[in-house]
């Protein structure tokens, strides 16, 4: 008989190997501009923030008062959370399947290249991964064995994972309808565990829903606005094939294939009746992928909005074709991590002949160190250094200042041309009458938008950005940004919407 208790710590203790690789090369690489805005939510604790749901800026606050402020502590929740939720994979699998399929769940879990973004980068996925993983280990054991400790223990991972993204809604209606048509679970709805799970997981909701009923339900119009409610209601393909690609790409072709591969199984119910495990875990990923590939037919999706969803099709799919499509298996793997931690090097060690306009993470991570410190020379260049702010002209480059210029000042986003976000509650025109400032952009014809709400602006001063390439003498240009001062703030942070719009976004 297979020991499984064997391979399941095989199985951790291959996901703990790749968690401490990840806590070692998350150091390695400068922040992204998101996660210099989910820093800024730590230092400025809310119940709520605009764009997103608010236990990731917490996270980053705990973290770094424990660390300091550094790239690492930054990205130690993700971190943290990804293993988390790998863990739980194996969990289910070695509970479920066997410890032969622990293995391979985990072998694919930390080869595929959404899990290590999400495990790396300080964004809400991975809370929300660990979040998801977490509701359904202990909503299978809820469902298994009907104890209250599991029944408040799916709760609290569906509370945890509604403060980390709100998206984890959707694993509610899933785990439910799993349970209506389970003959062996479906009278476990009489009860009143399950529910009271329900409310403890919305009672912890509930402090992000009074913020934003007291501040216009912001964060709910801003969900809608990306997710096509202001558009007018069309079907085309336009955004579908971007969405395919995107996926095929941040999972390997193969495993998308194969996540694919396991939900028709699942549908056309060509699995082991007996193993319930395998509908709860279609019900459990499948309905957030169909959703979203759904609302494709509308409006843009980002590649990274399902990614829970694969989460239950890896296990599926581990449990499916590891052990009856051994080659293919070999493959999927092979392609995965190879594709993986190119991916990897590429940011620290750029070794493909990739020009910067396809290099995503060189254009994107590079230079702010540089450009933080060149604003803070300016800065001491302006007549009252000390009454000069630093800005941005997106909530972007504004958190990238504010994160890398010596010190870590306080920065502003000036929003009038681009859209309402999180520094719309930090900083009123108010604060600012009269002072200087001064702010990046990525452009070089900032002065006649900036004389709108300034005396008066200089011309913009150039930084290039260079990176140095392996095999290379000469370092490359990555790209250019532009320096402004200006003089004499006369008001104008707010978004202003189109005269005459009907845009969701603007408070009613």
């Amino acid at each position: 008989m297979e020991d499984n208790s064997k391979y399941t710590r095989l199985a951790l203790a291959w996901i703990l190997g790749w968690t401490i690789f990840r806590l070692v090369y998350s150091a390695a690489f400068l922040l992204s501009p998101d996660e210099t805005n989910y820093w800024q939510w730590g230092r400025h604790l809310a119940w709520g923030y605009h764009d997103q749901a608010p236990l990731l800026g917490w996270a980053i606050r705990l973290s770094t008062e424990i660390f300091g402020v550094n790239e690492f502590a930054v990205r130690l929740p993700s971190v943290l959370s990804m293993g988390v939720a790998s863990a739980y994979l194996v969990l289910l699998a070695g509970r479920y399947f066997s410890g032969r399929v622990a293995v391979a769940a985990a072998l694919l879990t930390q080869g595929v290249l959404e899990f290590n973004v999400g495990g790396l980068l300080a964004t809400c996925d991975g809370l929300q991964a660990m979040a998801w993983a977490g509701a359904t280990w202990h909503g299978a054991r809820a469902c298994e064995d009907h104890e209250w400790k599991q029944w408040l223990s799916t709760g609290f991972w569906f509370g945890f994972g509604l403060l980390s993204k709100f998206t984890m809604v959707i694993f509610g209606p899933g785990l439910l309808i799993y349970m209506i048509f389970s003959k062996e679970h479906r009278g476990r709805l009489a009860s009143i565990k399950p529910y009271a799970g329900v409310v403890f997981g919305l009672l912890m909701f509930a402090p992000v829903l009074y913020w934003n009923a007291a501040h216009g339900w912001n964060s709910a119009r801003h969900v809608a606005y990306i997710g096509g409610a202001g558009e007018s209601f069309t079907l085309h393909f336009k955004y579908f094939g971007d969405l395919m690609g995107s996926q095929a790409a941040l999972l390997s072709p193969l495993v998308f294939i194969l996540a694919l591969w396991a939900w028709i199984r699942v549908i056309k119910r060509n699995y082991n009746r007996r193993k319930w495990i395998i509908p709860l875990l279609f019900w459990t990923s499948f309905p957030m992928f169909a959703g979203f590939t759904l609302l494709s037919f509308h409006t843009r999706i980002y590649g990274n909005w399902p990614g829970a969803a694969y989460l239950g099709a890896c296990l599926l799919a581990a449990a499916f074709f590891s052990n009856a499509k051994p080659r293919l298996w070999k493959w999927t793997l092979g392609i995965s991590y190879a594709f993986t931690i190119l991916v990897l090097v590429q940011v620290v060690f750029p070794i493909l002949p990739l020009s910067p306009d396809l290099d995503r993470p060189a254009t994107e991570l590079g230079g702010w160190d540089e450009i933080g410190e060149k604003a803070a020379a300016m800065q001491a260049e302006m007549p009252d250094p000390d009454n000069t702010f630093l800005f941005g002209f997106r909530y972007q480059e504004a958190s990238e200042l504010a994160f890398y210029v010596p010190g870590r000042p306080e920065t502003v986003s000036i929003n009038k041309w681009k859209r309402p976000n999180v520094y719309d509650y930090w900083w009123k025109d108010e604060d600012l009458m009269g002072m200087d400032a001064v702010g990046v952009s990525r452009h070089d014809n900032e002065v006649k938008k900036l004389r709108k709400v300034f005396e008066s602006v200089s011309a913009p001063v150039p930084l290039e950005l260079y990176r140095k390439r392996p095999f290379k003498a000469e370092p490359e240009l990555v790209r250019t940004v532009y320096l402004y001062k200006a003089y004499g703030f006369k008001g104008g942070l707010r978004w202003e919407p189109p005269k005459g719009s009907k845009d969701i976004r603007t408070s009613s």
